[in-house]
């Protein structure tokens, strides 16, 4: 494939690292960098070929990848990020303005509604912008740099969003310079060291190929995030709420569509940090 490329590690740049599962799942393979300790995608889709693939609207309609029926998903998705949104009310990190990164259909955005006076989102589904800015004070098409030079936020959260980045100390620091000093900064991922990961071996669902670059634990995402600058590092409970039948279609059974309305919480499928500013 043309639009394939090798890669160093993201994180620390080390060219050594073991395949794992090899052949599972090509023609990209899942590397663990040697150094650090990151897992990540080499072969992997070249960066522009896969901003084309998030910025078609199928990503978000059940298309071979992207998510299957991400708005049948709302009902579990909200009950997530409401209990999201209460540990961060409990942490002191709501209040003021909201900017998430990669908000989907901005479920988030509403949700948070109650917890900040401006809320606002990035996307690069034209489909998801559009049904977001119901939910927001705006949305912009894009990433980070869709974001206008200069606005400043009191918190930022980017939610299974950094495991989907090609150079993720850039991403960070792209996100700091939107950050207030003393404002709050949370990142989650799928947690790549997780009991889950462990038990269902290469079956794992957040081997989300080709979308998911990057494999964090605990220990490489604190590394990051301090290492971009952020303090008074700490972690964010986050338990997540999945639809009964995605859970079976991932275990290779069927369940009626009736039952998508009913969810079952999974703790530790997910890590999250949240960081602060320095400069105040």
């Amino acid at each position: 494939m043309s639009d394939l490329e090798s890669a160093a590690c993201p994180l620390c740049a080390s060219t050594t690292a073991k395949a794992q599962y090899e052949g599972r799942f090509a023609p990209y393979g899942l590397m663990s960098c040697q150094a650090c300790g990151l897992g990540y995608l080499s072969p992997r889709l070249t960066e522009a070929a896969m901003l084309a693939h998030y910025a078609n609207d199928q990503y978000f309609s059940g298309d071979q990848h992207g998510y299957n029926n991400y708005a049948a998903q709302a009902p579990a998705l909200r009950a997530t990020f409401r209990r999201l949104l209460q540990t961060l009310a409990k942490q002191g990190r709501t209040g003021g303005s909201l900017l998430e990164i990669g908000c989907g259909f901005g479920y988030l955005l509403h949700e948070a509604q109650p917890y900040f006076t401006r809320r606002v989102g990035t996307d690069f589904s034209a489909e998801a912008v559009r049904t977001a800015q119901a939910h927001a004070d705006a949305v912009y098409a894009g990433g980070v740099a869709a974001v206008p030079s200069g606005e400043l936020f009191d918190c930022i959260i980017a939610t299974h969003v950094i495991e989907h980045t090609y150079h993720p100390r850039e991403f960070i620091r792209d996100l700091l310079l939107h950050l207030r000093p003393g404002g709050s900064l949370i990142i989650a991922a799928p947690d790549a060291s997780s009991f889950w990961r462990k038990l269902m071996g290469y079956r794992w669902p957040s081997f989300k190929l080709p979308e998911h670059v990057l494999y964090f634990d605990q220990r490489t995402l604190h590394r990051l995030l301090a290492e971009c600058g952020l303090t008074t590092l700490q972690t964010v409970p986050y338990p997540h709420a999945f639809p009964l039948p995605l859970i079976a279609a991932k275990l290779g059974l069927t369940l009626p569509a009736s039952l998508g309305r009913h969810a079952l919480w999974l703790p530790k499928t997910t890590i999250a940090i949240a960081g602060v500013k320095p400069g105040v």
